[in-house]
């Protein structure tokens, strides 16, 4: 187990004796929160479990001498930085996961509001800026909006805060802001110059760069350049967002849009809401509009299918006192329905929102712009979700038609038990904007490809 999970871990370890088990999990916890978090393994073997000693005292790790999570800001980097950005006509933020795991939102927003730069967002790092910021412009990459897309290529500056330029956000690197400088701020150091080679790198935490930045930054201001994203964004809400919200046609099916649309203007935007992969993920990211830190929970980088009903579980347990809302396709859901169970039995008053379209969404968006609806294994036959959760003990109702939906998320929101919502929304419907395989970000569609 500790070889086949050194690729995925920061550090694993076998435990073989019980007294050295409360130490490797003190060290655990301490290097998988630090520098950039993420994963660790404590493998304890069956004798340690079963060794009877005394009480060991749990000390929490705070440091250990050959590890340093934390790079030294250098300010020779923050000033070669700000020099570029106080220079710049046509500066862009685009903001990672980084800032939210280093509480670094504040910052951004003061970095933004001093220096007048636009911000548009990772999906990781959504909610690290208000999404009714007037300086935020968007959400980024493959089905991000169309102006954060488009002027990814008009810009003279990027300014990359915890983000790794992940294939999603750049597209088709080789076509990838050749036109811009670019300052990439980050605290993993093999991220910098993998994929986008910077101008100027800064290795250090993201928030103790901001602080930095905003003392050496000239007080600016870009309304020409802030205005272009609102053009390019009013394009899109006329091609894609108006028919998302209030469909016009004669068919009175559900849109993944108004639902989530209408989930958003129910909670205020301020609910956790966790989704899981496919085009519930990237609808829900474009629409729900996130107010606060933390409230996006979603699985990036893997894109893990089943990720989002257990996920809930966790954070309801973790946050009680705050609305948690899983939104979830069809097919993902069946991943992990089992869930329902712990969900009964420990009474987690989480809230279930399927969207079901009776496909596996994405992959069939795909087979259907690109490969002539050649359909292969992603049409589902779906069980019935309702008799399943109320087998589950669990408050549930199905709603087709327009008219019942406000009610119906209203319902759900207002129960005090965990409560399953299964929407039927179109079969066919496709998330746009897309940035296809292989193109450009400024290559980005409004709508399927004409024939």
């Amino acid at each position: 187990m500790v070889n086949t999970t050194i690729p995925v871990t920061k550090w694993n370890i076998q435990v073989t004796e019980a007294k050295d088990i409360a130490p490797a999990i003190a060290k655990a916890f301490y290097i998988a929160r630090t520098g950039r978090p993420g994963p660790v393994l404590v493998d304890i073997t069956k004798n340690a479990q079963n060794e009877i000693i005394e009480t060991p005292e749990y000390r929490k790790c705070e440091s250990i001498r050959t590890y340093k999570p934390k790079p030294s800001l250098q300010l020779d980097q923050v000033e070669a930085a700000a020099k570029l950005i106080n220079a710049a006509k046509k500066p862009y933020i685009l903001a990672g996961q980084g800032i939210l795991l280093s509480d670094a939102t504040q910052e951004l927003i003061a970095f933004s509001e001093k220096t007048g730069i636009p911000v548009a967002s990772t999906l990781l790092g959504l909610g690290g800026i208000p999404t009714n910021h007037p300086n935020y412009v968007g959400f980024l990459g493959m089905h991000g909006n169309y102006g954060p897309n488009i002027n990814t290529n008009e810009c003279d500056l990027i300014i990359a805060l915890g983000m790794r330029f992940d294939d999603r956000v750049t597209g088709n690197v080789s076509k990838y802001a050749k036109q811009a400088k670019v300052v990439h701020v980050e605290i993993d150091k093999a991220e910098i110059h993998k994929i986008v080679k910077a101008d100027v790198a800064v290795h250090a935490d993201v928030k103790e760069a901001l602080q930095a930045l905003i003392k050496k930054c000239d007080q600016n201001n870009h309304q020409e350049w802030m205005d272009s994203f609102t053009k390019l964004n009013n394009i899109e809400y006329e091609k894609v967002i108006k028919e998302e919200f209030s469909p016009s046609g004669p068919s009175g099916i559900l849109t993944m849009g108004e639902v989530i649309n209408q989930l958003s203007l129910q909670t205020n935007g301020e609910a956790i809401v966790v989704t899981d992969v496919g085009q519930h993920q990237m609808t829900t990211s474009r629409y729900y509009k996130y107010k606060s830190p933390r409230t996006n929970v979603t699985s990036g980088g893997a894109g893990t299918m089943g990720f989002a009903l257990p996920a809930a579980m966790g954070a309801k347990l973790g946050i009680p006192q705050k609305q948690v809302v899983a939104v979830i396709g069809d097919g993902g859901y069946q991943m992990t329905i089992q869930e329902l169970g712990t969900i009964m039995q420990y009474k987690i008053p989480v809230k279930i929102l399927v969207l079901n379209n009776n496909f596996l969404g994405m992959v069939r968006q795909w087979q259907q712009l690109f490969h002539e609806k050649r359909y292969s294994f992603t049409e589902m036959a779906n069980p019935d979700f309702v008799k399943i959760a109320e087998a589950y003990s669990i408050p549930a109702r199905k709603v087709e038609k327009r008219e019942d939906l406000q009610g119906a998320i209203k319902e759900m929101l207002e129960a005090t038990t965990p409560y399953f919502l299964e929407a039927v929304v179109g079969k066919e419907d496709c998330v746009f904007p897309m940035v296809p395989a292989g193109a450009g970000v400024a290559e980005v569609l409004l709508e399927a490809p004409k024939k």
